[in-house]
């Protein structure tokens, strides 16, 4: 792990008072585990602004499983994109419907699309993605390789 420093940080008591009532609800054990993931998901959310950053995501997907070969058409886009599926999985919630959570990786801009694609089938109710920036598994191949020759 990289060396912690110690930083201070100025906040007026009122900005601090909604901060601390912020980390209590989320059960933070304490402000500088708060702090550091506020930091990490802003790095991310502006990774992710850029269409070529590497991502993982889950996809949820709620939909009816009488409506016409919406499983087929799910499984088909899958099969015909750049993106490697990690993993699928299939709930029954009721009678009707069906969650299905597919995890995609690849490049943000192409899972957005794919994504956008699965929600906007003929019998998808709700659709949400949850996308995440992640390193590229290339430049970890690298890295690594590059300490076993050290």
């Amino acid at each position: 792990m990289d060396k912690t420093e110690r930083i201070g940080v100025s906040l007026d008591s009122n900005l601090l008072a909604s901060f601390d009532a912020l980390i209590a609800r989320k059960a933070y054990p304490n402000r500088s585990e708060a702090f550091r993931d506020l930091i990490r998901e802003n790095l991310c959310r502006e990774q992710l602004a850029d269409p070529n950053t590497m991502a993982v995501a889950g996809v949820f997907l709620v939909y009816d499983h009488h409506a016409s070969g919406v499983n087929q058409k799910l499984t088909h886009l899958q099969h015909n994109s750049f993106l490697k599926t990690i993993c699928t999985m299939h709930v029954h919630l009721s009678h009707d419907d069906c969650l299905e959570i597919i995890v995609l990786r690849g490049r943000a801009g192409e899972i957005e699309k794919l994504a956008n694609q699965f929600i906007s089938l003929k019998g998808v109710k709700l659709g949400k993605v949850n996308l995440l920036a992640v390193s590229d598994e290339h430049d970890d191949e690298h890295h690594h390789k590059h300490h076993h020759h050290e």
